[in-house]
């Protein structure tokens, strides 16, 4: 599996084994491999250019001369004790934490540091109005497309019964997790680590299914991956099933803008009423694709105005696609067929909305412009026992 180059890791100074141990075990945690100061210098271990660097109190006489830095944290076995508060103020230490008190607060402080400031993933969902729409290959293009174009990009297989992402795009023989793998996942995963864990095709990382039996992603499994797949910022692109359950909606929950694939005819129409009712009460933002029909069908803007949704666009149909999909070119491959074109003009409009552009060239009700820049989901954080070091 290609792994592309791996995040810089903190920075660990302490002689105490059984405090490395827990630190080592918690950077794990994180998703990232740590560098441990083994006597000597800590500026010459890298105390200037770590992330973070985490302390513990039987080596803070090895600070003195080392210069102040932001992201220090010093881990003391009483974090009220006077002395050890006072030590933290003699080396810039941005908090004091006991252990496993401040565990959860550390994980999720590493994870942070590895992985920087970056602005959330823009995320755009994918549901089919009706079975057979589409959706799957649209998913598939956008985030092929997406990468194409130099976008970091993950794409999140969240239909269990779809056949997988990965077959679409002839990548069920790679190396790399599927979903089992993360059923019991909870709290923080690291976005680096995650995206170095899945199959690696045309340029993206793919989250689908094995081919066993297991058919469940448990809410809190979701939530944790999608929030991880957003921290890593770029392009998140999520092929969502028709029907809706607790998982489900917490990826809905997590999606910037949500794109209802509908075929240009009646029945369709219908059929997309019902899946768009459940995912309006819980997706912010729920536009319509229309898909040409070969023969006659509806004008293209009718299922959006009898759906009461937005129009982002048409996709035109291409008597190709089948051909193309059966000689193993996956989605969106060929920059010049129409589907391509319908993504590339996609991402165009709608990565200029979230950068803040406005977004004047689409046609009234078009709705390619996002309102602002995507928000992440609320994180929550666990109470640490810590203190914060002013």
């Amino acid at each position: 599996m290609d792994r592309g180059p791996q995040e810089p890791g903190p920075l660990i100074v302490t002689e105490d084994e059984n405090l490395l141990d827990d630190l080592l075990r918690l950077c794990a945690a994180a998703g990232t491999l740590p560098a441990v100061a083994h006597g000597g210098s800590a500026r010459a271990a890298g105390w200037d250019s770590a992330p973070l660097v985490i302390v513990g109190e039987d080596c803070v006489h090895r600070l003195r001369g080392a210069g102040r830095r932001v992201g220090v944290v010093l881990i003391g076995r009483d974090a009220q004790d006077a002395r050890v508060l006072t030590q933290a103020v003699e080396i810039g230490a941005e908090r004091v934490l006991g252990l496993p008190d401040g565990e959860s607060w550390l994980v999720d402080r590493i994870a942070d540091a590895v992985e920087g400031d970056r602005r959330p993933a823009l995320t755009v969902g994918v549901l089919g109005g009706r079975g057979g729409s589409g959706a799957s290959t649209l998913a598939c293009a956008l985030a092929v497309t997406a990468a194409r174009e130099g976008h970091r990009t993950i794409l999140i297989d969240a239909d269990p019964l779809g056949g997988g992402l990965d077959v679409l795009l002839g990548g069920e023989r790679e190396k790399g997790l599927r979903w089992p793998a993360f059923a019991e996942s909870r709290g923080r995963v690291g976005g680096g680590a995650l995206a170095e864990s899945l199959p690696r095709l045309h340029s993206l990382r793919v989250l689908s299914w094995d081919r066993g039996d297991s058919v469940t992603i448990p809410p809190p499994a979701m939530r944790a991956v999608m929030s991880a797949a957003r921290r890593r910022g770029g392009v998140v692109v999520v092929d969502l099933p028709r029907h809706l359950d607790e998982a489900v909606s917490e990826a809905l929950s997590q999606i910037d803008v949500g794109l209802l694939l509908v075929p240009a005819e009646l029945r369709a129409t219908v059929a997309a009423r019902r899946v768009a009712a459940p995912a309006r009460a819980v997706l912010r933002d729920l536009r319509v694709v229309v898909g040409e029909m070969p023969g006659p069908g509806l004008p293209v803007a009718e299922p959006a105005r009898l759906l009461s949704l937005p129009l982002v666009g048409t996709v035109p149909w291409d008597p190709h696609l089948a051909d193309s999909l059966a000689r193993g070119a996956p989605p969106g491959a060929h920059a010049r067929e129409p589907l391509a074109r319908f993504c590339t003009e996609f991402w165009g409009r709608v990565l200029a909305g979230a950068n803040g552009a406005a977004d004047t060239s689409a046609a009234p009700g078009a709705g390619f412009s996002l309102r602002g820049a995507p928000v992440g989901a609320a994180q929550s954080r666990s109470e640490d026992g810590g203190e914060a070091v002013s």
